[in-house]
């Protein structure tokens, strides 16, 4: 059978960076292993199968494959499905503002596309899920060990911490140095097999706020800028280019540690640079009384490619 596909950059407007991400617009008919088998082909980070919504009142509902297993939720594809089905005409447009809900089997994701002259230009996700925080205490020095880094170059003073936090796939959040410590750091397999392998968060999402962020204090504020780096080796996922899942708890992580109680706080995150693929991820919290209340993720994309799959 022939499978219309779609390949997008996701978190970025300039081809050929941010995430890539491919999209099959109408999967009726695959089975799981069939998908699975499609996903470690196309062997991007993610690939999403979408197929009609099992409540009416939603727009599409979506699975979501790395080359090794299907997640739950995850960031990078629910926008950048979001785009393609707005790029290629599978939903209508509605002026500037368009709004759809998405089913994972996290449940239902809202997702605003927004577009100029009847094209999508950026789209946002809301999390299904409030950040949860881990309780498992982790020691610095066998964490760099994991990155082959110093251990003086995981940070965590000034009210940082080795934390893992979770809206539908937990991660491990390592606040490093600096941009050297976080170019520098590469995955020992050896370490992180007797260390993280079997925790609840063997994915490890590093970063460090930028100079000019940390300078005035941004993260504290809510309005800072981080570099990031995320690898994911129990997904099949050496290293990935934008995470917009771990971006989402990252807002739960930071706004544990602001100073400001109350409002919206609003983060950037810059990932992928070390690989080539820089991304720009937009991170929305909002806060009442100190506590998280939503958490919204966005992004532009860019419609790469498209063909036909045949399936036998």
């Amino acid at each position: 059978m022939a499978y219309e596909y779609h390949i997008t950059d996701v978190f970025t407007d300039r081809p050929f960076s941010g995430n890539q991400l491919a999209v099959i617009t109408d999967a009726r008919g695959l089975t799981d292993t069939q998908m699975a088998t499609i996903a470690r082909e196309f062997n991007f980070s993610e690939s999403v199968f979408v197929f009609p919504p099992e409540d009416p009142a939603h727009t599409k509902r979506v699975r979501i494959f790395t080359p090794t297993s299907e997640l739950d939720f995850a960031g990078h594809p629910t926008i950048g499905t979001a785009f393609v089905l707005g790029a290629t005409g599978v939903i209508q447009l509605e002026d500037s503002e368009t709004r759809i809900v998405l089913e994972e089997n996290v449940g239902p994701v809202p997702v605003l596309i927004r577009s100029e002259n009847g094209h999508p230009v950026f789209a946002e996700l809301t999390a299904a899920k409030i950040p949860e925080r881990g309780i498992e205490k982790y020691d610095a020095a066998s964490i760099a060990a994991v990155l082959s880094l110093e251990p003086e170059a995981v940070t965590v003073d000034g009210g940082y911490g080795i934390e893992w936090w979770t809206v539908g796939v937990p991660y491990l959040y390592v606040p490093l140095r600096d941009a050297d410590a976080l170019l520098r750091a590469r995955i020992s397999m050896d370490h992180w097999e007797k260390k993280l392998r079997d925790t609840p968060a063997p994915e490890l999402y590093l970063f460090t706020e930028e100079e000019a962020s940390a300078a005035r204090s941004g993260v504290r504020s809510g309005d800072g800028v981080i570099r990031a780096r995320m690898y994911a080796p129990a997904l099949g996922i050496i290293e990935d280019p934008a995470t917009g899942s771990a971006a989402a708890a990252m807002g739960g992580y930071l706004a544990s540690r602001s100073d400001k109680k109350d409002g919206m706080l609003r983060y950037t995150i810059h990932q992928g640079v070390e690989m080539g693929r820089p991304s720009r991820l937009e991170v929305e919290v909002d806060v009442v009384d100190a506590a998280v209340e939503g958490v919204r993720v966005g992004g532009a994309s860019v419609l790469i490619s498209s063909g036909v799959l045949h399936v036998p």
